[in-house]
């Protein structure tokens, strides 16, 4: 196998909203990383039960495949008070401790006045105990490999961020499309922390959005199937092991 290395590790703690990155962080068997997707933002009533929490369609929530206008804000959450910081035009513009019903309120309100004309309903922060809000029902980890954006990106004529795959961990030193050979496979990173290569990542109209601007300016699954004859880019994988990774890990698999 290509050796590889860990470039760049992120989550996503509200979904469809702006990632944070981190040097490392901790993986345990069957979980996200922690606080990937903890919280998302309901667009009209959804029929999620923050008591019997299931996995829903990314349709109910607002998201970049719709929204495109989440792109422009920045957002930082502060993981030990759960407060989630919203920042547009380089101005704060709302904050909120998320576990809060006041808090909650706050960053709603800023929704309401931020993108009336694409709700469908009264937006609602959701959160449930153990939940995550990935856009599949199984807990996961997203692998991107940059070789493979790359790719993408010559085939475009044009720069691809690689951030618009919105990828939890990006691999460097793996020829490109190489993660699909990785499929049922056990990588190995970090402090002995093992993840078991499950699904190929189809995608959407989301990766046509600029998460810099907000402009929905490239058609990326139309050039990932006109030049590869496919729509997919990066890789599911699920916690098998626990242990710690950080920025610059090697990347192997066991055979």
């Amino acid at each position: 196998m290509s050796s590889g290395a860990i470039h760049a590790i992120y989550r996503y703690p509200v979904k469809g909203l702006s990632p944070e990155a981190l040097e490392r962080t901790r993986l345990s068997p069957g979980e996200t990383i922690p606080a990937d997707r903890l919280y998302a933002i309901e667009n009209g009533p959804s029929g999620f039960d923050p008591a019997a929490p299931a996995y829903f369609p990314k349709n109910r929530f607002l998201m970049l495949m719709r929204n495109e206008r989440l792109a422009a804000l920045r957002t930082d959450f502060d993981e030990a008070s759960h407060t989630l910081t919203v920042s547009w035009e380089g101005r704060q513009a709302a904050r909120g401790d998320l576990r809060s019903k006041d808090g909650r309120l706050a960053i709603e309100a800023f929704f309401r006045r931020f993108m009336p004309k694409e709700l469908h309903g009264p937006p609602k922060v959701l959160y449930g105990a153990g939940h995550s809000f990935s856009d599949v029902a199984r807990k996961v980890v997203s692998i991107i490999n940059l070789a493979s954006v790359a790719a993408v990106e010559t085939a475009a004529g044009a720069p691809v961020n690689p951030l618009r795959f919105r990828g939890n961990l990006y691999v460097t030193g793996w020829p490109a499309w190489h993660e699909f050979s990785l499929l049922d496979r056990v990588l190995t990173m970090g402090e002995r922390a093992q993840l078991k290569v499950v699904k190929r990542i189809q995608r959407c109209a989301a990766t046509d959005v600029d998460p810099e601007t907000g402009i929905r300016d490239l058609s990326i699954p139309g050039t990932l199937l006109e030049n590869f004859d496919h729509t997919d880019c990066g890789v599911y994988a699920e916690v098998t092991a626990p242990g710690a990774i950080a920025i610059g890990d090697i990347v192997g698999a066991l055979s």
